[in-house]
C-alpha cells in the first residue's frame, strides 16, 4: 500500500481549504419573503382577519429579537479564499432563485387583497408586509445590480420593477457611491434630520439624480434620454406591463394597493439609507475635493439573522470599498462605527425620532470626537445641535 505523501521537513504545510460556515444559512434569504403567506393562510384557517398582522409582528418585533438573541458574527473569510468564494456559483444561484420567489410573493399579495373582502386594517397589514417583501426586491436589486455580468444587470431591472423603483441601480451605483457621506448626497442622512424629513429629500433627490446621470450618459453616446437604451425606462416598462396585467386580471382597484405597497417598499430603502451613513461626513481637502470613501464613513452591523436575510448588506463599509465584491465575501473590520442592532431593529427605532436621537446621537458623537467639522449636520439645526451637545465649533461646509 502506498503511504500518504508527506510535507518535506522544513517546508510549511499548505493551509487547510476555507470552509464557509454560513454557506447554507444564505438559503434563509429565500424563506424570509415567503412569510408574506403566513398571515393569509392563518386567516383562511381561523377566519380571523387579525391574523394578517402576524407577519408584520415577525418583521418588526420577532426578527429584531432574533438578532439580539443570535448576536453578532465577526468572522471573515481569509483574503486568499475570496477569489474562489466569489467564483462559487452556488451563492449566485441563490440570488437567481430569489427573483421568482419575490415576484411570486408580490403577485400573491395582490391576488389575495383583490379576492377577499378585507376591512381597512387588514388591507393596511397587507400593504406593510407586501411592502416589506418589496424591500427585499430592492435589496436583491442592490446585490445583483452591482455586478458586471449582463444577466445580473438585467435581473436587477426585473426585480426592481414590481415596486416601480427601477431607477435605483443608476442612482445608487453612479450617484450614491460617488457622493455618499457628503451634503451633496440625497441618500446620506444628516444629524438632526428625522427619517420623515429625510424621505422628502431622499426620494425625489434620488429620482432627479438618476435621470440626470442617465441623460448625461446617453448624451455622451449620442442618444436622447427618451430611448430604449435608457436604463431607467427599461425597468419602468416592465413595471407598466406587470401592473397593467394585474389590473386587467384583478380589476383596476388593485392599482391603489400596488401603489401603497410600493411606496412602503421604497420607504424600506429610505430606511436603509437613513441608517447606513447617519451624520458621517467625508472631509474636504485644501483643493475643495472630498476625500476618498473610507470604511469609517458607514455604519455597520454584524447581527447574524438580518445579515443572513439581507445578503450582508449591513457590512456596508466593505461594500463601499469594494462594490463588486459579492455578499458572501464581505468583511467585518474592527474600530468602525457600529449599530446596536440589525436593520430590522434599527428601522423600527428610526420611525420614532426621539428614540433614534437617544440611541444614535451620542454614538455618532463618540465616533467623531464631538467635532462638528466631522459631522454631516442638518443645516437648519446646525447651531442648535452645536449648543445642545457642546460640540467643537467649525465653519459649515
Amino acid at each position: 500500500m502506498t503511504s500518504p505523501a508527506r510535507v518535506p521537513s522544513g517546508l510549511p504545510a499548505s493551509p487547510p481549504a476555507y470552509r464557509d460556515r454560513k454557506r447554507h444559512a444564505w438559503l434563509l434569504s429565500l424563506l424570509v419573503p415567503c412569510t408574506v403567506a403566513i398571515g393569509p393562510l392563518l386567516m383562511l384557517m381561523s377566519g380571523d382577519v387579525r391574523a394578517l398582522w402576524v407577519p408584520v409582528v415577525l418583521f418588526y418585533v420577532v426578527f429584531p429579537l432574533l438578532d439580539g438573541w443570535l448576536g453578532e458574527d465577526l468572522s471573515n473569510p481569509p483574503e486568499g479564499a475570496v477569489p474562489a468564494l466569489d467564483a462559487d456559483l452556488y451563492y449566485r444561484r441563490i440570488t437567481y432563485a430569489l427573483v421568482p420567489v419575490l415576484w411570486g410573493a408580490f403577485i400573491f399579495s395582490a391576488w389575495f387583497v383583490a379576492k377577499h373582502d378585507l376591512p381597512w386594517h387588514a388591507v393596511l397589514a397587507m400593504v406593510l408586509i407586501t411592502g416589506s417583501v418589496g424591500g427585499f426586491c430592492i435589496n436583491l436589486g442592490h446585490e445583483v445590480g452591482h455586478k458586471n455580468t449582463a444577466l445580473e444587470r438585467w435581473l436587477a431591472k426585473i426585480i426592481l420593477a414590481p415596486t416601480a423603483y427601477g431607477h435605483f441601480t443608476v442612482e445608487h451605483n453612479r450617484g450614491h457611491h460617488r457622493d455618499m457621506a457628503t451634503p451633496a448626497d440625497p441618500a446620506s442622512s444628516r444629524m438632526g434630520e428625522s427619517i420623515y424629513s429625510f424621505v422628502l429629500r431622499e426620494m425625489p433627490g434620488a429620482l432627479v439624480r438618476a435621470w440626470t446621470l442617465e441623460r448625461e450618459r446617453l448624451a455622451r453616446d449620442g442618444r436622447g434620454a427618451c430611448s430604449l437604451h435608457n436604463e431607467m425606462l427599461q425597468p419602468a416598462l416592465i413595471t407598466v406591463l406587470l401592473w397593467t396585467v394585474l389590473a386587467v386580471w384583478l380589476g383596476p382597484q388593485i392599482l391603489l394597493f400596488l401603489a401603497a405597497a410600493s411606496f412602503w417598499a421604497n420607504f424600506q430603502l429610505t430606511s436603509a439609507n437613513y441608517v447606513e451613513h447617519y451624520g458621517l461626513l467625508r472631509q474636504k481637502s485644501a483643493g475643495g475635493k472630498y476625500e476618498a470613501c473610507q470604511p469609517h464613513h458607514s455604519w455597520n452591523s454584524n447581527h447574524i439573522f438580518s445579515n443572513w436575510a439581507l445578503f450582508h448588506l449591513q457590512r456596508h463599509s466593505d461594500h463601499h470599498a469594494h462594490p463588486l465584491r459579492r455578499y458572501q465575501s464581505l468583511r467585518h473590520f474592527e474600530n468602525l462605527p457600529r449599530l446596536p442592532s440589525g436593520y430590522f431593529g434599527m428601522f423600527t427605532i428610526a420611525y420614532i425620532p426621539p428614540l433614534w436621537r437617544w440611541v444614535m446621537d451620542e454614538r455618532l458623537l463618540a465616533v467623531v470626537g464631538r467635532d462638528a467639522a466631522r459631522i454631516n449636520l442638518c443645516p437648519r439645526q446646525r447651531d442648535a445641535l452645536i449648543r445642545r451637545h457642546g460640540l467643537r465649533d467649525a465653519p459649515a461646509h
